[in-house]
């Protein structure tokens, strides 16, 4: 699994999870929905499911990884990036053919989704 979270983005993530209650890990993933099809999950997980998830830790983050969504985030980086509007996180999959312009929303070759809202 290559995943990569850089510096920026750990660096985000450690303090987002100091709020967050002891054992809590990193979920990333994909959903249906958003106006290319697929979008990003990124959020913070208690439960994690022995059967369908997969945990690895990346950069020092604990990361769960649902195994279907596996292949179609094989190789991503999630940055975080500051600007004069405040900051966010990126995300660049190399597996995306296709981008809304919010940035959120994506389709891969082989996963179309279901378009939705942006």
């Amino acid at each position: 699994m290559t995943i990569t979270i850089t510096d920026n983005a750990k660096l985000q993530i450690v303090e987002m999870m100091k709020e967050e209650s002891d054992g809590v890990h990193l979920r990333f993933g994909v959903q249906g929905g958003g106006c290319s099809g697929l979008s990003y999950a990124l959020g913070f997980e208690y439960d994690i499911n022995e059967e369908l998830d997969t945990v690895q830790e990346i950069n020092g983050i604990p990361v769960v990884l649902n195994n279907q969504d596996i292949p179609i985030i094989e190789g991503t980086t999630i940055d975080f990036k500051q600007n004069m509007m405040g900051g966010g996180f990126s995300i660049d999959n190399p597996n995306a053919i296709i981008s809304c312009g919010c940035g959120s929303s994506f389709r891969t070759k082989d996963k179309v989704g279901t378009p939705g809202d942006c």
